[in-house]
Formats: structure tokens, sequence, C-alpha cells
């Protein structure tokens, strides 16, 4: 399901949320190259998380294909700093697309429950749990590990917390249409929760490029964890003022 409206009205302009996509987009034009082959490789080689180079499994020198002609080595050192550079980087267009569209869907109001500070570290610290349980199941892995989808997963831990009543509306495949249905948020991120559980079970150990489930599942778990630590009541409070309507009548 593709999740493209929720009924949760915003009560400030969501600036953090809209830095964070900026970031992640002006990265990935300026440093990524908008997905040309060299410049992508560099930057995914270069900044992004390799489990193996952080833990110290592998030695300098260890290298991972990275297509025609290209190779990644490892550099000496954990490479902390790439626990960071790694949540603003992309593999590809759509890659970048979907994060920022469920950033978007989920982090305003996630934003709109703390202070502007508090938003900020509560999206780091889960893009930093996220990586951590990916390179606790991998530890030894030469495949660099981007991307924001942990960070976002976190949020949308945290909005299964603060709002799982709040519909959500999302396009269903169903033979071959496409059909609106509104779900309650706690079923929607449930069921997507299950999902990166059970292909995470199904990949232990599997090596290559693909989707990291432990990172969303890592950061999802911190989300659920840590968002009561980070919101404020009187913030969560102006949101149950508005009922969470819908705004079209349709829906109703």
């Amino acid at each position: 399901m593709f999740p493209y409206h929720d009924e949760n009205a915003t009560q400030r302009t969501p600036i953090d949320t809209i830095a964070i996509i900026a970031l992640n987009v002006g990265m990935w034009l300026l440093v990524q190259g908008a997905g040309a082959m060299l410049p992508l490789a560099r930057s995914v080689c270069n900044l992004g998380l390799i489990p193996g180079e952080l833990t110290g499994r592998l030695l300098p020198g260890a290298d991972f294909p990275m297509g025609e002609g290209l190779i990644c080595v490892t550099d000496p050192g954990p490479q902390i700093s790439h626990l960071v550079t790694s949540m603003f980087l992309h593999g590809s267009w759509m890659h970048l697309l979907g994060n920022m569209w469920f950033l978007w869907l989920f982090g305003n109001n996630i934003e709109d429950s703390m202070t502007r500070v508090r938003f900020v570290l509560f999206y780091l610290l889960s893009g930093l749990a996220a990586a951590a349980l990916q390179v606790v199941m991998n530890p030894g892995s030469v495949v660099p590990m981007v991307g924001a989808s942990g960070a976002i997963s976190g949020v949308m831990g945290g909005y299964l917390v603060l709002y799982p009543r709040v519909r959500v509306f999302a396009m269903v495949p169903i033979g071959f249409m496409l059909q609106s249905v509104a779900l309650p948020a706690w079923m929607m991120l449930v069921y997507w929760a299950f999902l990166q559980f059970l292909s995470g079970v199904t990949t232990i150990g599997a090596e290559g490029g693909g989707v990291a489930f432990w990172a969303h599942i890592g950061g999802f778990a911190a989300g659920v964890v840590l968002v009561k630590a980070f919101a404020r009541r009187d913030h969560i409070a102006g949101h149950s003022t508005h009922q969470w309507q819908p705004r079209h009548a349709r829906w109703r």
C-alpha cells in the first residue's frame, strides 16, 4: 500500500522536516551527482556506513564491487562519522523520493509534538539506533549502507505511539485497479513493521545490495521507545482538539 494523506493537521510550519528534506535533496544533487554513476559510487563508498569497517571485522583494503569497473575499498579505522553521513545519502531517485515522501507524511506531525531541537535529536537518535541494529545483525558486512529510512522509521514508530487512531489514506492495488482506503495509523504501521521484521528474518546473513530491513526495525523500535521522552504534552493536546476530522466530505 502507498499512503498519501493523513487527517492529522499540523499547527506549526514543519521547518525542521522541510530542512531535513532539503538537506537530503541537496546531498543527492550536489554530492551524489543526482545518481550519475561515478559521484554516486564515490559518495556511497566514502560516506556510507560499512558495518565491517565500523566493527573492525574487515581489514583495510577489503573491497566491494560498486558497478562496472568500480570497487569500494575500506579505509583504516572505524569511520564513526559515517553513522551520520550515511543518513543523508541515497542509492537512487526512487530511494530518495520514497523516503522523503514518508518523512513528509509522518514527520510534520511528530515535529509538531516536540520543540524544533527535540525533533532533530529524536530523528538523529532514531537513525543511529537503526544503524546500530543493522551492524549488530551483520557486523562483518562490506556492503555500504545509505539512506534516511532508519531515521524515518523512528518517526513512524513515534507516530504509532502518539497518533494510533488517526486515519491514513492509502492507495492499494486490487486486481488491475488502485483503490483508496482509509486505515487507522496503528493498523498500517504495525503491518509495515511486521513486514520489515519478516523480511529481516528471512535475509539474515545475506550479503549484497538490498534493503537494510534491520535498520528499519531498529529505527522503528527506537521511535516507539523514545517519543514520549521528547514529545510535549501541551503540543499533543493541541492536536487532540482537532479531533482528526477528515478534510473531504466523501470520506465521512
